[in-house]
């Protein structure tokens, strides 16, 4: 397994990452059995992959409940990364993100939200820190909060101990630099996969890049579109799939075809598509950090291959021009 140091912190981890959203269920996912989730998660951690991503926004606080029961004696192991910005209570005067299961999720990085957002994380999840806290997404008027004040609240937190680090998910060029104008970033989280390579193009990975700071893939399959266990006749199950443009017939239809041409690629490595895929997103940039998101523990398996396989030069630009087309299209 490949390791990484993230961003300006002193804070090492795999190069891949469990992601939880799925963990989560609820109607982002659908349903998600607790007790495969920490299966998944036990086998994460016996593969050697010592990052795991959670958010308190993933089924409304449940995936940091199933992740804090499933690290139970394992702290010491792992890098912990968790999220704040995001509320369902107490939401007056607060941007609306969306409204999902019942409740109007709302954007707040005020400093005093974000306070008693992370004592709530570290209750569900079972810990006295965070190694990594992330801004979740991104303050909007009415409730515009300036990234300076959102900034003192985190480094008020690492001065109690509760996280080592900070980050950011969501961004523009320009907030990322706000960021890291007012301290050292570890991480910036955005999506990213070999059909949806935007932070290519607006500067998001430059930056990064230019600032020392590590760039963490979200999605880098396509939300299991890229494992090639999906066929034409698959239901798209949540809105996580059924919001995404590559679940649309036509689209799927030329992923499909281009997963195809990766096959005999599988045969030469002998692994899977899913790992194949993950391989290329992971030697695309050396400061990338890649987040694989499973709730079943022959997933994490699948995964954890692809964090240790390592592709031919050649072998790599042909993925990079077969799935070229993605991008072109956007």
């Amino acid at each position: 397994m490949q390791y990484r140091k993230l961003g300006q912190s002193d804070i090492e981890a795999t190069a891949i990452g469990l992601g939880t959203w799925a963990i989560g269920g609820d109607s982002q996912w659908g349903h998600s059995d607790d007790k495969t989730s920490i299966y998944a998660i036990h086998e994460a951690i016996d593969q050697g992959i010592t990052l795991i991503d959670t958010a308190p926004a993933y089924g409304l606080g449940h995936s940091e409940e199933v992740v804090g029961k499933a690290i139970a004696g394992k702290r010491d192991d792992i890098v912990l990364i968790s999220k704040c910005g995001l509320i369902w209570d107490n939401t007056e005067g607060c941007a609306l993100l969306m409204h999902r299961d019942g409740v109007d999720v709302c954007r707040n990085l005020a400093a005093g939200s974000i306070i008693e957002q992370v004592e709530r994380t570290l209750k569900r999840l079972n810990t006295d820190y965070l190694d990594v806290l992330l801004t979740h997404w991104q303050a909007v008027p009415p409730n515009k909060t300036p990234i300076e004040e959102t900034m003192g609240a985190m480094d008020r937190l690492i001065e109690q101990g509760k996280i080592r680090a900070v980050g950011a998910c969501n961004v523009t060029p320009d907030e990322i630099r706000t960021y890291a104008s007012c301290g050292k970033v570890a991480i910036i989280q955005q999506k990213y996969s070999m059909l949806d390579r935007t932070v290519e193009q607006n500067g998001i990975m430059d930056t990064c890049e230019e600032l020392g700071i590590t760039f963490q893939a979200y999605s880098p399959l396509e939300r299991g579109l890229l494992t090639g266990k999906v066929t034409m006749q698959t239901e798209a199950v949540g809105n996580a799939k059924k919001s995404l443009r590559f679940y649309a017939p036509e689209e799927r239809q030329k992923v499909l075809a281009m997963l195809e041409q990766f096959k005999p690629l599988c045969e030469k490595y002998e692994t899977s598509l899913a790992s194949l895929a993950i391989a290329w997103t992971v030697a695309r940039k050396p400061f990338m950090n890649v987040l694989c998101g499973a709730r079943k523990p022959e997933q994490v398996s699948d995964n954890a291959a692809g964090g240790s396989l390592i592709l031919e030069q050649e072998d790599l630009e042909l993925m990079d021009r077969l799935s070229a087309w993605a991008s072109e299209e956007a």
